[in-house]
């Protein structure tokens, strides 16, 4: 399951007030973001759509794909897959506790360069 995309966009205020609009008949509320920086859009199901400013200094590139995984190993198990088929190393498995407590998650590169990332936010002993 796809836990939140991220794109970038040229005027993050412009955009926040557009998906704010476009996004009311769809139910999908302003999570929460960091002004100039990001926004994250409640799109259901624990899942987000998130704009960030695209000339930010974020390690994420202009599309960022976050895969929800189910545990800690499926996480290890897709980095250590990814590159065997040629992916580059964006981020090491590990706790992310900067963006959750319980943050678990690995980047990778694809081969057009787009940041991917599986990830559970869960606590240990439940994932």
């Amino acid at each position: 399951m796809i836990d939140h995309i991220t794109v970038a966009v040229s005027d993050l205020t412009k955009s926040r007030l557009f998906y704010e609009r476009a996004f009311a008949p769809l139910g999908y509320t302003l999570s929460f973001g960091k002004e100039n920086v990001f926004w994250a859009f409640d799109i259901g199901n624990g899942c987000l759509f998130e704009i960030q400013q695209a000339d930010s200094a974020s390690p994420l590139t202009c599309i960022h794909v976050a895969f929800r995984a189910k545990n800690r190993a499926d996480v290890d198990a897709f980095y250590q897959s990814a590159l065997a088929a040629g992916a580059r190393d964006n981020g090491a498995p590990g706790p992310r506790p900067d963006y959750a407590p319980d943050y678990y998650a690995c980047f990778i590169l694809d081969p057009d360069g787009y940041n991917i990332e599986a990830m559970i936010n869960q606590p240990l002993d439940k994932a």
